[in-house]
């Protein structure tokens, strides 16, 4: 019970002098969050069952968190408990880790990875944390968030929800409290130093490390298992025992390749009891997601390292392979495949691939076709990571005096295709080569940042760096203040939904509709060009970037996720995955920073995602998984040691019972690559792996 009483809380000398003491007046059923001499928000305080909530105010550090309880003497029916923050200045600026489109929508807690909601002006910036230490306890009552840019609101509550679309949350009714103590609890942040208004990301996502992600890692999660073990398994899985199923070896165009399938399923295991049944038309990729490059430089360091001239002669036939894309006026495919046969065997419709000698070069299928992009058009973000890697390989693992020209010829029609403003295209005509008109200016165009100015370091052609500077800035002048992370995964993927909002920002919400991807891209490339050029402005930007990137990463062990959680990324905000395969590729990336910032923390992060990568291996190192794994597929057995699915909980939903799992396995996204990060980072730092 609570009164017209002033709570003025007290902030220690030690806080920097850009953080305020937040003063707080309880009337009636609201609470009012003032900045000195500024009323900030007012906080409804709902009274379920007509009970007031008792009210606890505590300092952490530059945080206030506020706890709620209320007694309930006996159960109560209840769709929504909520507390509902209006807002008494006018936000310029909204972040949260989903979007909720429509009145109804949540973000439901199965996101909360790094949950924060952020609001800012000129005046300051609002943050609000759920309070991790409590949120999912009770599944009966499930927390979400929610925030209203139109009407100036932000919400946490309790509610059940379902998964109406792919991946969207709504509230549904039927939820029910007590008796007992019901408890909701949150801090609360105001910032009003320049510095944080350029980076608002920085405090909080430190605040979130520091308070639920540092102690986990700190015992030792994800796992505390050596990583080789893990590598061990992937390498065992893919080159023995399901080696029919997953490594591909023929002759194209007179050249021996070679390369793991793009994709198995459950149904390729040696023990699988019926008939196998290929997910996907059978092909190789050197796409962004799925690089068969890059996890062939993984296993050129590991037998490298183990003196294996079997892996050797595989890793070479897929650069073997990745060289023998033809190339056209500087441009070549990504993607070579073949067709599927339906077959009837014993009564059941399966597919059945044709044999490599039908097969044909395209490019990623995971394009805007509504558009008239398909997989025929050339792919500049794939040509540009394909180049890379090809240049790492160079550089790092065995020199090949056809990687500069083929490089160098792709660069100089690279250059060709920058447009006025400095931003390269994402996809051209497989006919004319004329650049579409779709993602011609967006964070995909971060990647040729990265391969030119490698490139110009590796070659000296200043030409190469100053078109790669270029299109850095016009990134910094548009797409990153904005946060407009749009992608060929924004929309292409397995979430499609609000493709009628590409290129603008959702109006309840006022973000666009945001992927991983792309800022990670765009940290990368803002890391290499402060190498490249000194600027302490592309650096302190890439810091931004990478700390936007940082509050997609998970800190905390939910209840309601039932694997190891630490580390692990999702993908974007409008999609359900823990634990996805990108954690690896961001691996690195966060090491670099750390050592470039002296920033311990960065490190941690780095590690924990390299060590995220393996948790959703079938192994025994891993065995609250390997149950789960079992449950869901019960002829499982040694023989599928290394089945590796790339995410867990896609779909926005979790239970004991293996709810979550996967079917199949992407070599060159899921195990593969987590093998190659882990070789990467043992050559690149090698005193990091010892810990």
């Amino acid at each position: 019970m609570i009164g017209a009483l002033v709570f003025l809380l007290s902030v220690s000398s030690s806080l920097s002098p850009n953080v305020s003491a937040l003063q707080f007046e309880a009337r009636g059923q609201e609470l009012l969050c003032k900045d000195p001499g500024k009323l900030l928000a007012t906080i409804s305080l709902p009274e379920p069952g007509n009970q007031r909530p008792a009210i606890h105010f505590d300092e952490e550090g530059a945080w206030t968190r506020i706890r709620l309880r209320w007694e309930l003497n006996e159960a109560l029916e209840l769709d929504d408990l909520a507390l509902s923050f209006q807002l008494h200045f006018d936000p310029e600026f909204w972040w949260a880790p989903h979007l909720a489109p429509e009145e109804g929508h949540v973000i439901a807690q199965h996101v909360f990875r790094s949950p924060a909601l952020i609001s800012a002006s000129s005046q300051g910036a609002f943050i609000l944390v759920p309070d991790l230490d409590i949120c999912g306890q009770n599944r009966d009552t499930p927390w979400y968030m929610d925030f209203d840019a139109q009407e100036k609101r932000m919400v946490l509550g309790m509610s059940l929800t379902d998964v109406p679309e792919h991946v969207l949350f709504r509230k549904i009714p039927g939820m029910k409290l007590g008796p007992g103590f019901v408890d909701l609890s949150f801090y609360l942040l105001w910032l009003k130093e320049e510095g944080d208004l350029f980076n608002p990301w920085s405090t909080v996502s430190s605040f979130l490390w520091d308070r639920w992600g540092k102690p986990l890692y700190d015992q030792g999660e994800p796992t505390r298992i050596p990583l080789e073990r893990y590598v061990e398994h992937c390498y065992a899985w893919a080159f023995d025992r399901w080696a029919q199923a997953v490594w591909q070896e023929f002759d194209l165009d007179g050249k021996r390749v070679g390369s793991p399938a793009f994709i198995v399923n459950v149904t390729e295991s040696p023990n699988y009891p019926g008939h196998a049944d290929q997910r996907e038309f059978l092909s190789i990729w050197n796409q962004a997601w799925f690089s068969s490059l890059r996890a062939a430089s993984g296993l050129f360091r590991y037998a490298r390292r183990t003196e294996d001239a079997d892996l050797l002669r595989r890793a070479r036939l897929t650069l073997e392979f990745s060289l023998a894309a033809p190339m056209k006026g500087g441009l070549f495919p990504t993607v070579y495949r073949t067709d599927v046969d339906r077959v009837t065997i014993d009564g059941e419709k399966i597919h059945r691939p044709k044999g490599w000698e039908t097969g044909y070069w395209v490019n990623g299928n995971r394009v805007p076709r509504e558009h008239g992009i398909t997989d025929r058009w050339h792919s500049v973000l794939d040509m540009s990571w394909t180049a890379l890697l090809l240049l790492r390989w160079h550089e790092e693992l065995e020199a090949d005096e056809r990687i500069l020209p083929y490089t160098r010829a792709y660069a100089d029609r690279l250059l060709q295709l920058q447009d006025e403003d400095g931003f390269f295209p994402s996809w051209l005509d497989p006919e004319t080569e004329e650049p579409s008109a779709i993602l011609a200016q967006s964070p995909q165009s971060s990647m040729s940042v990265t391969f030119l100015l490698t490139l110009a370091r590796i070659t000296g052609e200043k030409a190469y760096e100053s078109a790669a500077l270029r299109a850095m800035d016009a990134l910094l002048r548009s797409v990153v203040p904005a946060g407009q992370w749009e992608d060929f995964e924004t929309y292409w993927s397995c979430c499609r939904l609000g493709q009628d909002h590409l290129g603008k920002r959702f109006e309840r919400n006022a973000m666009f509709k945001q992927c991983s991807f792309s800022i990670f891209w765009t940290a990368e490339a803002l890391l290499e060009a402060w190498r490249t050029t000194g600027r302490d402005d592309y650096l302190a930007w890439g810091r931004r970037t990478l700390d936007e990137l940082s509050m997609v990463q998970q800190v905390w062990q939910p209840p309601f996720i039932h694997i190891p959680a630490l580390g692990g990324f999702g993908v974007m905000n409008m999609d359900g995955e823990w634990n996805d395969s990108r954690q690896t590729l961001f691996a690195e990336l966060f090491i670099n920073y750390g050592k470039a910032l002296k920033e311990e923390r960065y490190i941690e992060r780095g590690l924990s995602a390299l060590k995220a990568g393996f948790i959703m291996m079938y192994c025994p190192e891993n065995p609250g998984v390997k149950k789960l794994w079992e449950k869901v597929w019960p002829f499982f057995g040694p023989e599928d040691y290394g089945f590796t699915m790339e995410n867990y909980g896609h779909g926005g939903i979790t239970s004991l019972e293996g709810e979550g799992m996967g079917s199949f396995t992407i070599y060159t996204w899921g195990n593969g690559a987590a093998a190659e990060a882990w070789n990467r980072i043992l050559d690149h730092h090698p005193e990091l792996l010892s810990r």
